[in-house]
């Protein structure tokens, strides 16, 4: 399993004000919280036999809290996950919509990035960007 990712900490302003934004995300991707302390919240796969990859949120500390994220510095530019279908992708859009998530680009085709791509991009409390692509493979 070299190389496969382990884990994924994000820095948000607030864990509490992210929280419900990572909550139904990632709830609606199959993860589940799997850990909460004073340094922040992870989340599992529900599939996960040995809770790899986690997924987690930790909070800035003061100087990064007065900042919002910038993708084109140095640092993370977005993080992309799987979907399972283009109706995956449409669902994931309208949960969005439903809890008021920014939303960077609606569901659209993308035959740039490969062939039948298809995503949503929308950004998390603190404009970090983040997108649902199906890709058909194989």
């Amino acid at each position: 399993m070299r190389g496969f990712i382990h884990h994924l900490d994000l820095t948000v302003s607030k864990v509490a004000q992210s929280a419900p934004f990572y909550d139904a995300v990632l709830g609606y991707m199959g993860y589940r919280r799997w850990s909460e302390d004073e340094h922040g919240i992870d989340w599992e796969h529900a599939t996960s036999r040995d809770s790899l990859p986690t997924i987690g949120i930790m909070e800035a500390n003061e100087l990064g809290r007065s900042r919002r994220h910038d993708r084109y510095s140095p640092g993370l530019h977005h993080v992309a996950w799987q979907a399972e279908s283009r109706a995956d992708v449409d669902a994931l859009y309208k949960l969005l919509l439903d809890i008021k998530a920014t939303i960077l680009d609606a569901p659209a085709d993308y035959p740039e990035y490969g062939k039948g791509y298809y995503a949503v991009m929308f950004a998390d409390p603190d404009g970090l960007k983040l997108e649902f692509v199906f890709e058909p493979r194989g």
